[in-house]
């Protein structure tokens, strides 16, 4: 096991903690193997009926992944950058088919990585303080960790709209969108954590009997714009649709998506159109591999990680620079099946 993650019992409940603070509880791949490792030891134990799955400390409960090691992994023969995705993805899917129920609790920053590893949980339980995002296609990455199976199926076209500008939502709106069972108070999480462990049989009834109402969920008040201007797969639609509204929202999201990368966004694109049919969600899983398998490797991501994380200059050159310069034979490139010995499979 590792310092990064704290595994341990409390009575018929399984706990599985992350631990590192100061990285707003980042995944690293020992991380992802302790996971892995401690949902088999969990499984064939019969005196473990539920698994809570939660941080230490801090305002994140994950903010992603290691982002400066797959870099610096891209940057070369991106092996590391391979077997990171490749434990995250057999975690995602593991949690995603888990017959024990899952508790996640988002009391924080879930983003990227944290997303993916809240999401395939039974009870995602959001709070006031819950920031949700997939901000990926900001650093030249695009919405992994299932985000081409859970994004499209949100209403409508927001997922498209979230995976393209990486908006970020709060707690109250991820529980009208679905992506949070229920809302507590962060003052009660502790509480809930406690009683679970007192009758992991009756889950949902502790979460209900502890929640509270929600805000209104802002988002929705856009939702028919949002369906309106992001209806096309297509992103120069997008962009010339956004420019026609002419409005001072339609005009601040087109200014935002001028800051992420073309190439990134169609792959977004192209990944929630796909994963809208997924017959399961190990078909995901596999795309989503081949295509993070590529990406790492391309200018967009290393040169989308020096600028905002590395250098912060938020400044990035990307290459292509426009929409109209990212070619259908670039986006099949990144899409292409890798050889079977190479491809993801669950375990």
């Amino acid at each position: 096991m590792t310092d990064d993650l704290i595994v341990e019992s409390e009575g018929p409940v399984g706990r599985i903690r992350l631990n590192r603070p100061k990285a707003l509880h980042a995944l690293n791949l020992a991380m992802c193997d302790g996971v892995l490792e401690a949902l088999e030891a969990a499984r064939g134990d019969a005196a473990v009926e539920a698994i809570v799955v939660d941080h230490v400390e801090g305002r994140g409960f994950c903010a992603g992944g290691d982002i400066r090691m797959l870099a610096a992994s891209g940057a070369t023969d991106g092996v590391e950058a391979r077997a990171f995705f490749h434990a995250e993805y057999r975690m995602n899917h593991r949690l995603f088919t888990y017959a024990k129920p899952i508790v996640a609790f988002m009391d924080g920053i879930t983003m990227g990585g944290g997303v993916g590893l809240a999401l395939p949980c039974r009870y995602r339980v959001a709070t006031e303080n819950t920031k949700f995002a997939m901000p990926e296609t900001g650093i030249g990455l695009f919405p992994d960790v299932g985000g081409g199976w859970y994004l499209s199926r949100l209403p409508g076209r927001i997922g498209q709209y979230l995976a393209l500008t990486g908006h970020r939502l709060d707690g109250a709106e991820c529980l009208a969108l679905g992506l949070a069972t229920q809302y507590l108070a962060s003052d009660t999480v502790d509480t809930a954590k406690a009683r679970i462990a007192e009758t992991p049989q009756d889950i949902a009834g502790v979460l209900d009997a502890l929640a509270t109402s929600a805000p209104d969920a802002k988002i929705l008040a856009r939702k028919d714009e949002i369906d309106q201007l992001f209806a096309s797969d297509v992103l120069e639609e997008i962009y010339a649709a956004l420019d026609a509204d002419g409005g001072e929202w339609a005009t601040q999201t087109l200014a935002t998506l001028k800051t992420k990368s073309p190439q990134t966004m169609k792959v977004s694109l192209r990944l929630l159109r796909e994963g809208a049919g997924m017959a399961n969600f190990a078909d995901e899983m596999l795309q989503e591999y081949a295509v993070g398998a590529h990406v790492v490797q391309r200018h967009d991501f290393i040169e989308g990680v020096r600028a905002v994380i590395v250098d912060k200059d938020n400044a990035p050159r990307w290459d292509p620079a426009t929409p109209e310069d990212v070619t259908d034979h670039v986006i099949d490139q990144i899409f292409a099946p890798l050889p079977e010995h190479e491809a993801w499979t669950p375990g």
